[in-house]
């Protein structure tokens, strides 16, 4: 599992600019099952995801595709982890730690 750490490197004017192409991204990533939940961080510099995908690189590669990124307004902080305990409603992303 993934902690995705967004922080914006542009004035928020260029990144409201790239926002509604970014929003249509994030619909693509929820709908392939990477994403879990995001949201602004407060105060507005940046936001967070958290998000499930076989290895880090493909992580690397979907955030890559990101508007923002393209954009050039913002930049990640990837902090990958094991998820070995969860609320029950998100069982499903449960792991086990490597042997």
């Amino acid at each position: 599992m993934f902690i995705l750490e967004l922080s914006y490197t542009a004035p928020l004017e260029r990144v409201d600019a790239a926002l509604e192409a970014h929003v249509a991204w994030l619909d693509e990533q929820y709908a392939a099952g990477h994403f879990i939940a995001s949201g602004r961080k407060e105060p507005r510099d940046g936001g967070v995801i958290i998000a499930v995908a076989e290895d880090r690189a493909a992580i690397e590669r979907i955030t890559e595709a990101d508007p923002f990124v393209v954009a050039g307004v913002c930049a990640y902080r990837i902090v990958q982890f094991t998820a070995t305990k969860t609320a029950p409603d998100l069982a499903a992303y449960r792991e086990t730690l490597p042997v």
